[in-house]
């Protein structure tokens, strides 16, 4: 048994590389960095994070949970048939057309695949495209239960986010000046094995596969799950969003999750648990955006001091440790209210600069930090301001 075991394990995760999502996901990964750096060099003249930021850091979280989540669906035994895997990778590759990484929830990937299960079998007839081997039988209770795990999943990786990388830029208010906001954002590609019908493996207990339908032998397939969300954060602190994002997530997943245990004994509640995990992810985002739009920008500047809106990595500023929200009062004694100022102030100093800061816990902080070979940027400090492209086109008009 073990010896089958191990080749159908070797087989999955050759299988892996027959996905379409799996090659999708790079793509989508290098479109998203590309467009990033697009506007952060529209805003401020450079590039503020490479290419695969989105996808950095996300990796830990992907392989834990994705062991976690095979553990589950190989011990309780879920079984996928071709069609769902492939309809999951389509909805997915669709959604992520749009560009919006906030669509690449569970909720929507995992919810649209099953109504499109439920509601219109008879629209597309898979089985006049593949192999009639490919089995359109589906345990929808065992779909339901992967959606609240990976909703489960979605709520880590927004607690994470608190100390990672959100990103910067410039957009113009209601009232028609600029202010600073940033991106709350991450992508990651979730592998996780489940069974599929066919295959050397036989039940090894009476439960064993729960959630299958009339199949009697069984192979593993490894399936990458893709996962995002884009939340734009102009009212809070970043890491105080990410904490109530994740918080109502983390309730939606044990939602989710008790419609679909309860849907073991009663089928129509994995519809309920669907339909409560899309509308319930509406409601999460709808209620975050009322909150944003009703409260003041964080990253404003006051009269007495400069809001910085982000800090380049690796700069005089990010080797001093000041973080986005953080006051900067004076530099090199001069007390500052305005960019023209801060310049000014620190064009003044030598091989070393001094900063009165007010960090975020409120405590006024003295810093004094010196130039190094290759700092290209100032002191890589970035302040709301109009986008730098915007500077460039009205210093050409007045020279012109």
């Amino acid at each position: 048994m073990l010896e089958s075991w191990l080749l159908e394990s070797a087989k999955g995760i050759g299988r892996l590389f027959l996905n379409p999502l799996f090659y999708w996901a790079f793509i989508l990964i290098i479109f998203t960095g590309i467009k990033r750096i697009k506007r952060e060099r529209e805003d401020f003249g450079i590039k503020v994070y490479d290419l695969f930021s989105e996808w950095k850091y996300t990796w830990g979280v992907s392989i834990i949970m994705g062991l976690f989540i095979s553990a589950y669906t190989i011990g309780v035994g879920v079984v996928l048939t071709y069609p769902v895997i492939l309809l999951l990778g389509a909805v997915a590759i669709l959604l992520s057309l749009t560009g919006r990484l906030s669509l690449l929830s569970a909720s929507y990937i995992i919810g649209i695949a099953y109504l499109i299960l439920l509601f219109v079998p008879k629209w597309v007839d898979l089985q006049s495209i593949l192999p009639s081997s490919m089995s359109m039988n589906i345990h929808f209770s065992g779909l339901t239960s992967l959606l609240a795990i990976l909703l489960l999943a979605e709520s880590i990786m927004l607690f994470r986010a608190r100390k990672g990388l959100t990103y910067p830029e410039l957009t113009l208010s209601k009232r028609g000046g600029w202010v600073g906001q940033h991106h709350l954002k991450k992508m990651a590609v979730i592998p996780f094995f489940t069974l599929i019908p066919t295959g050397s493996l036989t039940p090894f207990a009476d439960y064993w596969p729960y959630f299958t339908l009339n199949d009697e032998t069984y192979s593993l397939i490894l399936i990458p799950f893709l996962l995002g969300f884009d939340h734009i954060v102009r009212a809070h602190e970043p890491s105080i969003a990410a904490t109530e994002l994740a918080r109502s997530t983390l309730l939606l997943s044990l939602l989710v999750g008790i419609f679909a245990f309860s849907s073991i004994y009663y089928s129509v509640f994995s519809l309920i648990a669907v339909l409560c995990a899309i509308l319930g992810r509406e409601l999460i985002n709808y209620r975050y955006r009322i909150k944003e739009q009703n409260k003041a920008g964080y990253f404003q500047s006051t009269d007495q001091a400069l809001k910085v809106l982000a800090v380049l990595p690796d700069s005089p500023a990010d080797r001093l440790g000041i973080k986005a929200g953080t006051f900067i009062t004076k530099v090199n004694g001069t007390r500052i209210n305005q960019l023209e100022a801060f310049y000014h102030a620190l064009q003044t100093s030598g091989a070393f600069f001094k900063l009165e800061i007010i960090n975020k816990e409120g405590e006024v902080e003295l810093l004094q930090g010196a130039w190094y070979q290759g700092d290209h940027h100032g002191l890589g400090l970035f302040f709301t301001s109009p986008p730098h492209n915007k500077q460039i086109n009205n210093t050409a008009e007045a020279e012109g």
